[in-house]
């Protein structure tokens, strides 16, 4: 287990790029999500690894990158903080192919035992050119991780929906409480 390697997961929409940003802000390293920056590369090439064109490509290649930032990430002292994490995408994979993947993968590759989950949070919910499913898909996105990170091993700490900067006191009191 990397213990300085916290997850920040949960709900698409949910608030947690907006609490990434205010760890980001306050010193913390933050490794952004996968999927988009995907998104970005394949739009840019005119790729067809997307989710609404090739899902289990787009899968596939968020697995990768989630194993080379968490490796890149496993020498850094102090935490560092991530948009998803390869759970994310190796369970998703897994329930849309079948391919056993989600429990070598994530076992070869932890991260600290206890990850922030956001969750559905409809008021602040929006879609863009990146986030193109609707609410409803975001909320079974969020009840599959709700029940894989335990499932997993990881003590799931719920989000409360307020502002950035109170959850990320709320972060960071909850990580100083653990390694007491």
């Amino acid at each position: 287990m990397n213990e300085g390697l916290v997850v920040i997961s949960g709900c698409s929409g949910g608030g947690k790029s907006s609490l990434l940003a205010e760890l980001k802000a306050r010193g913390h390293r933050v490794v952004e999500e996968p999927g988009r920056r995907i998104i970005a590369e394949e739009t840019a090439n005119r790729g067809n690894a997307l989710p609404w064109r090739d899902l289990a490509a787009f899968l596939r290649r968020a697995i990768a990158i989630a194993i080379a930032d968490h490796a890149a990430a496993a020498g850094n002292a102090g935490w560092t903080f991530f948009d998803r994490g390869l759970v994310d995408a190796a369970s998703a994979l897994q329930e849309l192919t079948g391919e056993q993947v989600l429990h070598p993968l994530c076992t070869a590759h932890r991260y600290h035992r206890q990850m922030f989950m956001a969750p559905p949070w409809p008021e602040i919910y929006v879609t863009d050119a990146d986030r193109r499913h609707g609410f409803e898909a975001a909320v079974a996105e969020y009840q599959r991780l709700a029940t894989t990170y335990p499932a997993l091993g990881y003590d799931v700490v719920l989000l409360p929906k307020t502002t950035s900067v109170a959850r990320a006191e709320f972060v960071l009191s909850a990580l100083a409480e653990r390694d007491r």
